[in-house]
């Protein structure tokens, strides 16, 4: 219970990464706000904000299900609103929520370019930009954006994408050395290895055993949240390794005894 008594806002989190991580910070203490689009449940997609809420309840950690649409600047101003009205603080921001699209720039139109920039970089800084003030105020905060390294080795098809992704990281980075002295710290955070998620499955993006389950980034999730950790771009690997000394990291394949392949850090350090 290394987080008893903060809070913590996670979009994205009716669903996949977004859930897992909102859990595993539950059940290290924290009070959840779990913020995402899905409210009512989904014909083709699993998960709505009211599900995560009602187990991380039953984990014994108090619940805000708020719906929210990061491009919607007023859902993030309701979303600080909401939070700080129910519980009185900010702790925790994990920047999850995302939109995935790949495909060579000749044949991105511009909708889906507004789209992927929209929830991803934009969507990151509005929502951190929200939080800084009471995070300021309170002398303690931590971030998170998952994203990658910058750096880029396997960029074609992936271009605009990459982009968004990057935008990402460098917020962390910026936030990490402006808020430095207020206690606020900021990282980014990207997989080795491809993760089990709706838009693996959506987008085809290998077998399940090339996959690892969410349950490895949450993890790593929690660690950097449990650490003065700040201005780093990590792998998850890198996390556990230097916070739990994990060495051994079948445990979080998709399919028991197989060995995902770096495909995610093969992106970005080729």
């Amino acid at each position: 219970m290394r987080l008893q008594g903060k809070v913590a806002i996670v979009t994205g989190s009716s669903r996949g990464v977004g859930k897992a991580v909102a859990l595993s910070l539950a059940r290290e203490g924290c009070d959840v706000v779990v913020a995402a689009k899905t409210s009512d449940p989904h014909a083709r997609l699993p998960g709505t904000i009211h599900e995560t809420a009602r187990e991380i309840v039953l984990l014994g950690r108090r619940a805000l299900p708020l719906q929210c649409n990061v491009r919607e600047f007023a859902d993030i101003e309701r979303l600080r609103d909401e939070t700080l009205k129910a519980f009185g603080r900010i702790d925790i921001l994990i920047n999850n929520a995302g939109a995935i699209h790949w495909a060579p720039v000749a044949n991105w139109s511009a909708g889906k370019f507004d789209l992927v920039m929209g929830v991803n970089v934009r969507g990151a800084f509005l929502c951190s930009r929200a939080v800084l003030p009471a995070m300021r105020e309170q002398k303690h905060g931590r971030i998170v954006m998952m994203s990658p390294p910058v750096n880029v080795s396997q960029v074609a098809g992936k271009g605009p994408y990459f982009v968004s992704k990057m935008g990402m990281t460098l917020l962390a980075l910026a936030i990490a050395a402006e808020e430095r002295d207020l206690g606020i710290t900021a990282n980014a955070l990207w997989p080795v290895t491809m993760i089990d998620s709706e838009a693996t499955r959506h987008f085809e993006l290998g077998k399940p055993e090339e996959w690892r389950t969410p349950a490895i980034l949450a993890d790593a999730t929690v660690e950097i949240c449990c650490s003065d950790l700040t201005g780093r771009a990590l792998y998850d690997e890198e996390v556990l390794r230097e916070r739990r000394g994990t060495v051994d990291f079948s445990a979080y394949s998709t399919v028991a005894g197989t060995t995902p392949p770096p495909v995610c850090r093969t992106m970005i350090e080729g």
